[in-house]
Formats: C-alpha cells, sequence, structure tokens
C-alpha cells in the first residue's frame, strides 16, 4: 500500500516575507493556494459540486507541493464504486507514491484521462486541469462534514 500524503508545514493563501537577524538576508515564500468556493478533506483533497449529486475532486496545492513533481497517475475506472475515507486512486511523484483517499461515498462517473500523459498538470493546474474525476454521490449530507477554505487553511498551518 502507498503512503498517505504528508504536506509540510507552511501557511497558505498569501505571499510572506521574512528576515532573518543578519538583516542582509531577506527572501519570499510562495504559500498555498486556497480557493473559498471549495470543499476540503483531512487528506487534502479538494471537491467542487457541478451537479445536484455530483462533485469534482483533486488534490489540493498544499497536497501537490508536499508530492513534489508528479510523474504517474493511477486512476479507477468509470463506474467504480468509493467508499469514504477508503483509498481510490494512486499518484507517483519524483518523491514517494501516495494514495488518494476518498471524501466521500459514491460511484465514478468521470475520470480526467488527459492526466494519463500530462500528469504534472496536478501540480500546474490543481484546482483546474490537474483534478482526478467526478463523483456521484450516495449522500449529499457527506458534503456538511467536509472543511471550507478556512478551517482548510487552520489545518494546514498546524
Amino acid at each position: 500500500m502507498a503512503t498517505p500524503i504528508v504536506a509540510p508545514q507552511v501557511a497558505a493563501t498569501r505571499d510572506v516575507e521574512w528576515q532573518s537577524h543578519d538583516l542582509s538576508r531577506c527572501a519570499t515564500v510562495q504559500l498555498m493556494h486556497t480557493p473559498e468556493n471549495l470543499r476540503y478533506s483531512s487528506d487534502h483533497e479538494w471537491l467542487r459540486t457541478e451537479a445536484t449529486d455530483i462533485i469534482r475532486l483533486g488534490i489540493t496545492d498544499y497536497a501537490q507541493d508536499a508530492l513534489g513533481d508528479v510523474v504517474y497517475v493511477e486512476m479507477p475506472d468509470v463506474g467504480a464504486k468509493v467508499e469514504a475515507g477508503q483509498p481510490f486512486a494512486e499518484v507517483e511523484s519524483t518523491k514517494s507514491v501516495s494514495d488518494i483517499f476518498s471524501p466521500v461515498t459514491g460511484e465514478i462517473v468521470a475520470t480526467n484521462t488527459d492526466l494519463v500523459d500530462n500528469p504534472e498538470r496536478i501540480n500546474t493546474d490543481p484546482y483546474g486541469e490537474g483534478w482526478l474525476c467526478d463523483i456521484r454521490l450516495s449522500s449529499q449530507s457527506e458534503l456538511d462534514d467536509l472543511m471550507d477554505a478556512s478551517a482548510y487553511i487552520e489545518l494546514t498551518e498546524a
């Protein structure tokens, strides 16, 4: 079994400048992007409602940064059943192979087949062209258990 995604400890949503005690050194740190219109899991997946009972799922900017350069994605077949909290896909990067856990229960209705030839899109556009799959929800109420952007930012800053 692949290792779960373990992300580095960084803040999110804005750039921050820091200075060391030696004022001659200064660096700018690029921090993670966390869109307000999405829901988030504690396993670093994002979800966007596409239709009444269909969500689009991908991994967060925070997760892709922790993974490093993505080189391969193993996705489930359309029609496969997924269960909340269970692994359903794998992402291989230059650093590791990581399971992707479904934050909801349902059925895969579409996968992003473009990732087969272009897995790096998870790194370059995790909330757009880097989406993984669409899931038809078994229960809309499962979305209530997920985090909004503010709660996810708090999680990643902890």
